[in-house]
């Protein structure tokens, strides 16, 4: 997710120099950032990228899932739907809006505290709007898990079907249509037609791809805080949505065993102690907790 940077003698250099500075300023990546995200990460910011090309998380892990010329996700994985809700919650995590509960004198664990609206200020996706609508209205509030089956519908009390995302894949592809990574077309299955959604930017999923790889390898530093956290909420829910091995598909046995290796070590972290640590996002190591115990 990134954004365009835009880059002779006496008072005209000067006043050229400034008028160009306050251009800079004015469309520097941070302020956008600030604007759009407040409280999010900004490690993964690539200037080759316009601000129309930054994805969320939730497009990210279906972007990893669709297949390339098909343009639909595998039919027999039935994780992505509750992956893709917990890319949502830790989506809104990362923008300063939701929080956790403060875990009290009596040291509640993770999976008990409740998810609490920190900020109700539009993030402009409309998914993540109205997710955050739900958990702001929600008295009293919900835990981590009991939102992940709530937004993906996989609850028994017929009193909170409201709560159900729908239609999220396909909400998700438009988006993706919109930024120019995915284009629509219909394909016939016999006794069906179903709106398909093949790659159409292979560079962007290409810079996806290696984005992923490179974490695990070149850009490896054996401690999650130290890693950006996008980077870091991708890996995890990419596993849990069962979409990380097309990451890593391309790779040579070696560094594929290599990556596996490393993704192993992060998947054994413990999330109650990992959270407690200088700067973690407790909600971030909230959703991994849920999607790993």
């Amino acid at each position: 997710m990134t954004s365009l940077t835009q880059r002779s003698s006496g008072l005209v250099q000067r006043r050229t120099e400034a008028s160009r500075s306050a251009a800079d300023k004015e469309h520097s990546p941070g302020k956008e950032d600030q604007d759009l995200r407040p409280g999010e990460d900004q490690g993964d910011v690539d200037g080759q990228d316009s601000k129309e090309t930054r994805l969320t998380l939730m497009e990210e892990v279906l972007l990893l899932g669709l297949k390339d010329r098909e343009g639909y996700t595998s039919f027999w994985n039935d994780c992505i739907s509750s992956g893709l809700r917990g890319c949502m919650l830790i989506e809104l995590a990362l923008r300063g809006r939701l929080e956790l509960e403060a875990s009290g004198m009596r040291r509640k664990s993770l999976l008990a505290r409740k998810v609490i609206c920190k900020s109700d200020a539009p993030t402009g996706d409309v998914l993540l709007d109205e997710a955050l609508k739900h958990i702001k209205d929600t008295q009293p509030p919900e835990t981590v898990q009991s939102w992940v089956e709530l937004l993906s519908g996989e609850t028994w009390n017929p009193l909170k079907l409201h709560y159900q995302l729908r239609n999220v894949r396909e909400r998700l592809a438009k988006n993706l249509v919109e930024k120019g990574v995915l284009t629509t077309e219909k394909q016939n299955f016999l006794l069906f037609d179903m709106t398909t959604h093949p790659l159409t930017n292979n560079n962007l999923k290409q810079r996806l791809i290696k984005k992923v790889q490179e974490a695990v390898l070149d850009r490896w530093v054996n401690d999650p805080h130290r890693m950006d956290r996008r980077i870091l909420a991708l890996i995890f829910l990419a596993h849990s949505s069962d979409v990380l091995e097309n990451a890593f598909a391309p790779l040579l046995d070696e560094q594929y065993d290599l990556a596996m290796k490393r993704v192993r070590l992060l998947l054994e972290l413990e999330p109650e102690s990992e959270s407690t640590k200088a700067n973690a996002n407790e909600l971030l190591w909230a959703v991994i907790a849920a999607f790993t115990k």
